[in-house]
C-alpha cells in the first residue's frame, strides 16, 4: 500500500469537497458534512505527507502555528471587520476549533510525555514487541522542540537507563536502548561479557528464556536470562543466545567516530567521544544497535522510557515499570 499517494489523494480531495458543499445557511450551528469531510480529508492528508519528511513533533508545530495564526487573525483583524450579522468563514471556524486540541498535544509531547510503541525484540526480557510506553521528556533537561537543544538542565544520562533517541542514521526514525557508555567512558563487549572503564559488569545466570519471533514466519528462539549491574549498582535482565558472537562484523557499518573503536572476533571496544553515548539492546544477540552503527549524539535523545502503559496482547504488562 502507498501511504504517499493515499496523503496526497486526500490532500486534494480535501478542497475539493469543501469548495463544492452546500454553504451554511444563516441560523445553522453545523457546517453541511461536505465540508466537515473535507477538512478531515485535507488534516490527514497534510498531515501524513508532511510526516513523510518530517517528525511528528515538526508536523505538530507546522499545523500548530497554521491554526494559532488564523485564529489570531480572526480575533484582532477579521472579527472586528465582520457585520453583526454576518457568520464566521468555515476556515476559521474549523481553525478555531483545531487550534487549542494542537497545542495541548503538542505541548504535552514536546515538554512531559510522548508514548511509544515497542516494534521488535530488541529489548528483550524487559520490553517486549506491542508495549506501549510512556517517555519522560524531561529527564535530560527541558529542550527545545524540533531543534533538541537544552533549554533548563534538569537530570543526567545515567549508565542503565532505557532510552529512546533519533536512530543517527536517519533522525526521523525513533529507537529505543539502553544507555552503556557515557562520554568518555571505554567500553568493550568481548566474549559476551560487557565491561566499562576496564571494569566488568557483573553478570548472573537467571535460567532460561524464549520467545517467539514473527516476521518471516514465526519461529521460537531459545536464550539464556542473565542479571547485568552497572557500575552504579542498577540491575536488570538481559539475554544470550548461545552460538552467537558478540559482534558480527560484516554487519558494522562505517559510522562517524569509528576510529574510536577496535573490532575483532571476540567483540569490540569503543572510546565514546564527547557529548555522546553508546547504546545497546538487552537481548543482546539480537539487537541492531550501537555496535553496528556507532554513537548517538546528546542532540537525539527524546527522552527516559519509564512505564508500559498498554499492550494489547498481554494486558499484564501493563503499569510495568521500566528498569
Amino acid at each position: 500500500m502507498n501511504w504517499t499517494v493515499i496523503f496526497a489523494v486526500l490532500t486534494v480531495l480535501g478542497p475539493i469537497l469543501i469548495a463544492t458543499s452546500a454553504k451554511k445557511q444563516a441560523g445553522d450551528k453545523d457546517q453541511p458534512m461536505g465540508v466537515q469531510a473535507g477538512y478531515l480529508a485535507l488534516v490527514l492528508g497534510g498531515f501524513g505527507l508532511l510526516a513523510q519528511w518530517l517528525s511528528f513533533s515538526a508536523v505538530m508545530l507546522v499545523f500548530v502555528l497554521v491554526t494559532g495564526v488564523i485564529t489570531a487573525a480572526n480575533r484582532w483583524l477579521l472579527a472586528p471587520r465582520r457585520d453583526g450579522g454576518a457568520l464566521e468563514p468555515h476556515y476559521v471556524e474549523y481553525a478555531k476549533s483545531f487550534f487549542p486540541i494542537m497545542l495541548a498535544v503538542f505541548m504535552l509531547r514536546a515538554f512531559l510525555v510522548e508514548p511509544f510503541q515497542i516494534p521488535s525484540s530488541s529489548m528483550r526480557p524487559g520490553l517486549v514487541v506491542g508495549d506501549f510506553i510512556l517517555v519522560n521528556k524531561f529527564a535530560y533537561g527541558v529542550r527545545t522542540p524540533i531543534i533538541n537543544n537544552v533549554l533548563i538542565p534538569v537530570g543526567q544520562v545515567q549508565h542503565g537507563d532505557v532510552v529512546v533517541f533519533n536512530f543517527p542514521p536517519d533522525p526521523k526514525v525513533n529507537f529505543i536502548k539502553r544507555v552503556i557508555g557515557l562520554p568518555g567512558d571505554t567500553v568493550s563487549y568481548r566474549d559476551k561479557q560487557l565491561s566499562i572503564n576496564g571494569k566488568a559488569l557483573p553478570l548472573q545466570e537467571d535460567g532460561a528464556y524464549s520467545y517467539v519471533e514473527t516476521g518471516k514466519g514465526a519461529s521460537m528462539v531459545q536464550t539464556r536470562r542473565l542479571k547485568e549491574q552497572t557500575p552504579d549498582g542498577q540491575g536488570y535482565h538481559v539475554l544470550h543466545e548461545d552460538g552467537k558472537p558478540s559482534v558480527f562484523t560484516p554487519a558494522v557499518a562505517d559510522f562517524p567516530g569509528r576510529e574510536h573503536c577496535q573490532y575483532d572476533e571476540r567483540g569490540f571496544t569503543c572510546k565514546v567521544p564527547a557529548g555522546q553515548y553508546l547504546m545497546l539492546g538487552d537481548n543482546r544477540d539480537n539487537s541492531h544497535d550501537g555496535r553496528y552503527w556507532g554513537f548517538v549524539e546528546d542532540k537525539l535523545l527524546v527522552g527516559k522510557a519509564f512505564m508500559v502503559w498498554m499492550n494489547l496482547g498481554e494486558f499484564g504488562r501493563i503499569g510495568h515499570r521500566i528498569q
